[in-house]
């Protein structure tokens, strides 16, 4: 593409580009991606799942592109009916339909130079996404009731929730438009899979909704929240926190709260999966037993990650301060045998420093 590849340094937070948050690997990769589409004018298809920010990234890419003083236009197309959409998208002359008694510029004239964001593109009809086709590869359209061609300059950019590759050989979706679309792609990433940007988010969204009064979150109850699998993503996120912030009157939110508020916030099934467990005939010293089965979940953690307690401590749902005085309670603060040992055959720098002073 002959783009270079720039991290985004210019923001004041690290962990931020535009309205995005994220520190983890993902996320950073996010924001790679972001900036060098943003330095080009090519057409852009961003997927993920629902509610992942696929508006927020197409929002970003414009505002880092040259066409940032120029509109930023979003349409759902999944949201709109096809008469309609059609209408929406390239207007109407007057006399076009029954009741169109003036002309109406569409979408299209009214992005100008800017960006147009084709939101659930996946939902579009064969008959209309044909109609697109024409847009992207002649840069022209026809209002509604005209037989005059207009001109559009402005860059595309959709986004789905689908998988459009599937979609085509079932004649849902037209080839053509797809590879036409998919000239630069970038995917949005669920939040499960970055469960380190959960306590960020969470902490923006806190500050977001509490207005003037600072609101916290208690460690059980954000290890809880640590622990969930999102299936609506951020954006189940941020309604849950807005209801927490809205329905509770005490400053710091608990876990019990997530249990009347949350819905179904029980870890997922990753976490608590014992169905195996039988419990023996003559029973179990239950406390005993707890205290083995956490201290080798420490021990698996911490030879995962090669003795790097900070990433441990995320893996069990942990924040640092927590997992390091487990470690001292169990025995494992002077734990770091070769078995622990980076790939490279030396201990992981966290590993070195029993005390947990190292990051």
């Amino acid at each position: 593409m002959g783009l270079q590849k720039k991290r985004p340094t210019d923001e004041p937070d690290c962990h931020t580009l535009g309205s995005m948050i994220g520190k983890s690997e993902a996320m950073r990769n996010v924001f790679d991606l972001t900036l060098r589409i943003a330095a080009s004018d090519s057409t852009v298809l961003i997927t993920g799942e629902s509610g992942t920010g696929k508006e927020l990234v197409a929002r970003t890419i414009h505002d880092r592109s040259r066409r940032a003083e120029q509109p930023f236009v979003a349409v759902n197309c999944g949201a709109i009916p096809e008469d309609l959409l059609e209408n929406e998208l390239f207007g109407h002359v007057r006399g076009a339909f029954t009741g169109a008694q003036n002309s109406r510029s569409g979408r299209f004239m009214t992005a100008k130079e800017g960006t147009i964001f084709l939101d659930e593109i996946g939902e579009t009809t064969p008959r209309l996404q044909a109609k697109l086709l024409r847009v992207l590869q002649e840069r022209e359209f026809n209002p509604l009731g005209s037989d005059v061609a207009m001109r559009t300059n402005a860059r595309f950019v959709a986004a789905t929730n689908r998988d459009l590759r599937e979609a085509i050989p079932a004649g849902q979706f037209r080839e053509d438009l797809y590879y036409r679309l998919a000239i630069l792609s970038l995917e949005v990433p669920p939040l499960r899979t970055r469960r380190e940007d959960i306590p960020l988010l969470v902490a923006h969204f806190l500050e977001r909704f509490s207005g003037d009064r600072r609101r916290t979150i208690a460690e059980a109850a954000m290890n809880r929240l640590k622990a969930h699998d999102w299936p609506g993503n951020v954006r189940e996120m941020e309604n849950l926190i807005e209801r927490l912030v809205t329905l509770t009157d005490h400053e710091e939110i608990h876990v019990d709260d997530l249990s009347e508020l949350g819905g179904d916030m029980q870890p997922s099934p990753r976490d608590t999966n014992l169905a195996q467990f039988t419990l023996p005939s003559d029973g179990i010293d239950i406390d005993l037993c707890i205290q083995r089965f956490q201290r080798e979940m420490m021990v698996q953690a911490l030879e995962r990650c090669h003795g790097n307690k900070t990433a441990a401590a995320n893996l069990l749902c942990l924040n640092r301060t927590t997992f390091i005085e487990r470690m001292r309670r169990h025995g494992l603060g002077l734990l770091i045998p070769r078995r622990l040992a980076s790939p490279n055959g030396h201990g992981s720098r966290d590993s070195d420093d029993p005390s947990g002073a190292s990051s």
